[in-house]
């Protein structure tokens, strides 16, 4: 039985919160929170080292799935990870602020 992540909706992360965004390049350029770590899930284990420090950190995919899997591996690794429930497509819709790295609007895609 897997074990239980925290979970928050992505309108209830702090404004000052870390967060780790795990989603694809594609879905990274279109939006993601500023101030974001990017690291795709399958390059956080080679790449924990560039694991932002956060107590708690907050780790975002674009629905939640993807981010639930990662935050449970950082939590069994010593991490104090927390899953945002909602991903990129919560915090979209709770109309929290998104940078692109496009020159255009910002958009979870």
């Amino acid at each position: 039985m897997p074990q239980q992540v925290p979970t928050v909706p992505a309108a209830e992360v702090p404004e000052d919160a870390v967060v780790l965004d795990v989603r694809e390049d594609g879905e990274w350029v279109t939006g993601h929170v500023e101030g974001a770590t990017h690291i795709p899930m399958g390059d956080v284990p080679a790449r924990l080292g560039e694991v932002p420090e956060g107590d708690p950190l907050y780790v975002v995919c674009r629905s939640g799935g993807r981010s639930a899997r990662v935050a449970a591996w950082l939590n069994h690794n010593g991490y104090d990870a927390v899953n945002v429930g909602d991903g990129m497509g919560g915090w979209e819709a709770a109309g929290r602020p998104m940078v692109s790295e496009t020159g255009q609007p910002p958009f979870v895609r």
